[in-house]
């Protein structure tokens, strides 16, 4: 019988050697059995579970199987072949099309009934192995991020890796806080790229920076020391190149530039851009300019709607009183007193949203009365008493309190729980700036203003003025967006926290001029 060989070994920890003992056992059963090997195909750290197609010369094999000049496939075993039930049964059917069998030399199989059933088992076994060891990869890879370690991955520029772990790269990591520090500093991107190149600096694969080297870097929260691998996240878990203030400044503007690029560009800065809404529709209202029989030009925000699809009846709205009013509004809150009574009533307002919509208070109960009963057994060994069914109780509390500590740990990771420090240091910030001065003003409502929702009314202006009440509140919330299945906390008549939002609603009525 004239046959060829098929060898692979699927991953480049395995070696040349796993090739050569595929290689020797099947040309001895091949001496054995009288079979003339014609050709050798063989493919090089290759999985056979996912992508047969990858496997080139498995694909050149069926493609030279049709023309007749062999009959039979040699594998050192089936999974050498395919891991995966549905690609064993499709190229194994191609091949019979062809007058191929496929043949394993260390699994003798017959013909008969009963080895079609080996066959079947074998091909599912390796399936299963294949599979399991997928899930111990996944596993071990997760452990090992958990430890902050490396796990693969583009290298970020300003980093390198030693021992495992992310260290600072004395050469790039300058590169990347100049980046930061330029931007800051009023900066374009496009005006950052040319002083790059001035310098040769280079990106981490070695090529010239463009626009999006700097788009990614500016939102990288790896920069501020934020461990980050799948879902995994770890605070201070690598080295920072630049502080939290700068890099959350930096990702504010780089994300306005992005979301309303025509108001960075417009020659008039539209302050509210991206952030006010209208009321009766929930479109963006924006930024548009009309001359007056004389001449003067007025500046409005008008709803998108209404602007441009006619279906909504918003009045335009002056583009200098609204954001006036807005930065007003915010600055007269700001002072100690009503940032302090802000943050007291926020956590609170956090705690009791824990409390009363999570599982977390039952998880830290149930936690408790395991470690009384724990407890209460311990006292029973140290008064002598040893029997083995109190030891093995032991055991059942041990692990149970366990997997309450995992579950506790999930839960907590799931919700935001606010604190009062971070919030009275972030609206301190603003205590002694100049509401007259148009670079406070702006900075004012980039960073504190997360949405402004604006209504008319038959009696005058409302607006829903929601503010961030932390510094990493960056998603814009339009009132619409309010989930009212989960309602606000209403800890003062004159405003509503949303702490799963992180977020502070004021409602401000104007009356009619």
């Amino acid at each position: 019988m004239n046959v060829v060989l098929y060898f692979r070994y699927s991953s480049s920890s395995q070696t040349e050697q796993s090739i050569e003992g595929q290689d020797r056992v099947c040309t001895e059963f091949c001496q054995r059995n009288d079979y003339h090997i014609l050709n050798r195909y063989i493919d090089r750290a290759t999985s056979a579970y996912k992508d047969a197609e990858k496997r080139t010369n498995f694909m050149q094999m069926i493609r030279d199987a049709e023309k007749g000049k062999w009959d039979a496939v040699v594998v050192y075993k089936l999974d050498r072949f395919a891991r995966n039930r549905y690609d064993s049964a499709n190229y194994k059917a191609k091949l019979k099309k062809a007058g191929v069998k496929v043949i394993s030399a260390t699994e003798p199989i017959s013909d008969s009934p009963e080895g079609i059933i080996l066959e079947s088992v074998l091909e599912g076994m390796a399936e299963y192995y294949s599979r399991e060891l997928a899930q111990k990869i996944s596993r071990g890879m997760r452990e090992s991020a958990l430890k902050g370690n490396v796990c693969g991955g583009q290298t970020a520029l300003g980093y390198r890796i030693e021992n495992k772990k992310w260290v600072l790269d004395p050469v790039e990591a300058p590169i990347v806080k100049e980046a930061f520090e330029l931007y800051d500093a009023g900066k374009s991107v496009s005006q950052i790229i040319n002083i790059f190149e001035e310098k040769g600096y280079r990106t981490s694969k070695g090529v010239p920076f463009n626009k999006n080297s700097f788009y990614h870097m500016f939102k990288n929260e790896r920069y501020i020391g934020t461990y980050i691998y799948g879902d995994i996240r770890i605070e201070n878990g690598m080295p920072a190149i630049v502080d939290r203030d700068l890099f959350e400044r930096v990702r504010d503007r780089n994300a306005r530039t992005h979301k309303a690029p025509g108001a960075m560009k417009a020659k008039v800065d539209y302050l509210l851009s991206g952030k006010l809404f209208c009321g009766h529709c929930g479109a963006n209202m924006i930024g548009e300019s009309g001359k007056s029989k004389t001449g003067a030009v007025y500046y409005y925000y008008k709803c998108h709607n209404a602007k441009y699809n006619h279906t909504c009846d918003k009045k335009a709205v002056r583009k200098d009183w609204i954001e006036d009013n807005v930065a007003r509004e915010v600055f007269q809150r700001i002072t100690p007193a009503l940032i302090d009574e802000l943050a007291e009533m926020a956590v609170k307002a956090s705690e009791e949203d824990v409390e009363n919509n999570t599982v977390i208070p039952a998880l830290r109960a149930e936690l408790q009365d395991v470690e009384r009963s724990i407890k209460n057994l311990f006292r029973l060994v140290e008064r002598g008493s040893d029997s083995e069914d109190l030891f093995h109780r032991l055991g059942e509390l041990d692990d149970q309190k366990k997997d309450i500590e995992r579950r506790l740990i999930d839960a907590e990771a799931e919700i935001i729980i606010l604190e009062k420090k971070p919030i009275v240091w972030w609206f301190s910030r603003f205590l002694d700036g100049d509401i007259e001065n148009p670079e406070f003003k702006k900075r004012l409502i980039d960073l504190l203003v997360n949405s402004v929702t604006i209504y008319d009314e038959p009696d005058g202006t409302r607006i829903d003025l929601a503010l961030n009440l932390l510094s990493s509140s960056t998603v814009t919330i339009k009132s619409s967006d309010l989930d009212c299945n989960a309602p606000p906390t209403l800890m003062n008549p004159n405003f509503r926290i949303y702490p799963e939002r992180r977020i502070i609603v004021f409602t401000i009525k104007y009356p009619v001029n």
